[in-house]
């Protein structure tokens, strides 16, 4: 072996017991680190590479699907064989990759109450169709790292005592003071179960089908590691840290965002990156912005961090009619170092957090909003604060409903050109866009599956039938097939830009509250596209010698494809038009 890989590995070890020592600071970490090393593959010289600071592991091109493994069911077959065969079909040239939601056995939330992290869900396929889906599309896959499911094997053991399982989790004294825990539920935090050594006591942030996971115990941590590794095994690339934030508790404090939790993030980044250089690391926060952000580290936790913030305030915007809300806020927004970059996204498998927006929106203006998303048909969630009271946490609804009108005017004539104008905001921002399968299909509430669930989140977890889908993805009259061929379109017009590079400048312009405009740059300069867009449902005059188009450069609207032949000359925007001018 040459100097480089000595120096390599001495890193490598040097870096690890550098995160033990912060997670770990009284036990012995030699023993650990060899454990650690085993249990990501690491132990061998030549399976450790050699990752590079900075690097871009994607452009303009990476745009992602997120859908469950049985969003979409044909009768007699596995749905991730549907699923791989309809990816395959419709959506090989617009997506770059897929995050498949959990997929594994689970027996409550859609799957994030894990039973077994090393089986597929039966009724789903076998690790062979994730490994062939892996094959065609760079694959996310989640990691419920916070809590495993009551029924688990772990948990069985911790109540009979048996390993693995036996100190697995969190057990405190009723009495302990458990107040200023920040939470995202109104359950009580603490469960009581029956144990070979009597009652105990055991801590569940989200609920009691969900117990969290000890990681005070080394051989949690390493219980991951090894999870990690059998993933990166079966072609995973992206993994999805679900409900990081929470994942080390101190009794008496608020047990969200530790030291601890963020040393395990880096711990985690590093084994991966050793492993494979190009596998990425999102965090899953669904907290106040700066929070949020929190989980880039120094270029050196997260890969990508969700951009929680965008949908609420981009809600807010499109049924206000105002985006000074959502200015400010990208305002405020700091570039992400090379290396890093933010995940773009407007809907999801959850629904409309709430918290992001908390020192964005008054609380007045977000319960205005929930409040017409009642009137569309939307649950609301709620969690419970420090005080004893409950404040709206989440607004469960899909995408599609919450466009159907205004805070001012109620429901309009304007849902898909409102739907559409979303998208197109969120394909030119900086980061990488992903997009929720039923957002694709203009899928709308599904009161019989939220009827049948008794939980307010299956109104946006519709199931469909394959031959149903295809039906109305082919029919021009129906509003699924014109949504699926809108945003399909959209996407690879903006594959095409290298201005719309998840890291390329960004700038926002002042073009009045009706209109929320921004410029991107590609890093080579070459390309500039103003991204104007009008989010009320009023035409707007735009004055072009308001945006500062270059007269020497040649420009044209990427969306319709008109040229700008007068810069000087005034553009009538309808409700709910965008343009993307660029100047390539």
């Amino acid at each position: 072996m040459n100097v480089v890989n000595h120096s390599v590995i001495e890193n490598l070890h040097h870096r690890i017991l550098g995160h033990l020592q912060i997670i770990y600071p009284d036990l012995n970490h030699e023993p650990l680190l060899r454990d650690l090393l085993a249990a990501a593959g690491l132990e061998r010289e030549q399976d450790v590479k050699c990752p590079t600071p900075h690097t871009n592991l994607w452009d303009q091109q990476t745009v992602l699907a997120i859908t469950y493994g049985d969003s979409i069911q044909s009768e007699n077959v596995a749905h991730l064989h549907t699923l791989h065969g309809f990816l395959n079909k419709y959506l090989k040239d617009v997506f770059s990759g897929v995050h498949i939601l959990p997929f594994f056995p689970w027996s409550s939330d859609d799957g994030f109450s894990v039973i077994d992290y090393l089986q597929v869900n039966q009724g789903m396929g076998e690790w062979e169709d994730i490994e062939k889906i892996s094959a065609d599309f760079p694959l996310m896959a989640d990691l419920v790292i916070n809590h495993c499911s009551a029924r688990s094997r772990w948990f069985e053991n911790y109540k009979k005592c048996l390993a693995p399982g036996k100190d697995y989790f969190i057990d405190v004294e009723p009495d302990v003071d458990i107040s200023a825990v920040v939470r995202p539920r109104t359950s009580p935090l603490l469960q009581e179960v029956d144990t070979l050594n009597g009652k105990r006591h055991v801590w569940c942030t989200f609920s009691h089908d969900q117990v969290d996971l000890n990681f005070r115990n080394p051989e949690v941590l390493l219980e991951f590691v090894r999870i990690i590794r059998f993933y990166l095994e079966r072609g995973v690339k992206m993994f999805r840290l679900d409900a990081v934030a929470f994942l080390w508790k101190e009794p008496g404090g608020s047990c969200i965002h530790l030291p601890q939790t963020h040393e395990v993030v880096r711990l985690l980044r590093t084994l991966i990156e050793h492993r494979d250089p190009k596998a990425i690391l999102l965090s899953e926060t669904n907290v106040p912005n700066r929070e949020n952000l929190s989980y880039f580290g120094n270029a050196n936790e997260a890969h990508i961090v969700y951009n929680f913030s965008l949908p609420p305030l981009l809600l807010h915007a499109l049924v206000s009619g105002d985006a000074n809300y959502l200015k400010t806020w990208m305002m405020s927004m700091p570039p992400a170092q090379h290396g890093t970059t933010y995940l773009s996204f407007i809907a999801s498998h959850d629904g409309i957090g709430l918290r992001p927006v908390e020192g964005l929106l008054s609380e007045k203006e977000v319960n205005e909003v929930a409040g017409l998303m009642q009137r569309f048909g939307a649950r609301v969630s709620w969690r419970a604060l420090e005080n004893g009271e409950n404040r709206p946490y989440e607004i469960n609804i899909s995408f599609y409903d919450a466009m159907r009108g205004t805070l001012h005017g109620g429901e309009d004539g304007f849902q898909f050109a409102r739907f559409i104008c979303a998208h197109t905001i969120m394909l030119a921002l900086e980061g990488i866009p992903a997009i929720y399968i039923h957002s694709l299909f203009g899928t709308e509430n599904d009161y019989q599956r939220l009827e049948h669930t008794g939980r307010n989140r299956a109104i946006n977890r519709h199931q469909w039938q394959l031959q149903e889908l295809e039906d109305k993805l082919a029919s021009p009259y129906t509003h699924h097939g014109k949504v699926f061929q809108a945003l399909t379109r959209l996407i690879n017009v903006r594959r095409a830009q290298p201005a719309f590079h998840p890291n390329a400048t960004q700038y926002t312009l002042h073009l009045g509250s009706q209109l929320f405009a921004f410029w991107r740059q590609s890093s080579d300069r070459r390309q500039s596209i103003f991204c104007i867009n009008n989010v009320s449902d009023q035409p707007q005059l735009l004055p072009l010698a308001r945006v500062n188009l270059i007269e020497l450069d040649t420009w044209r609207d990427l969306i319709s494809g008109d040229r700008i032949e007068d810069l000087q000359s005034e553009v009538m925007l309808k409700p709910y038009q965008s343009l993307w001018l660029s100047n390539v």
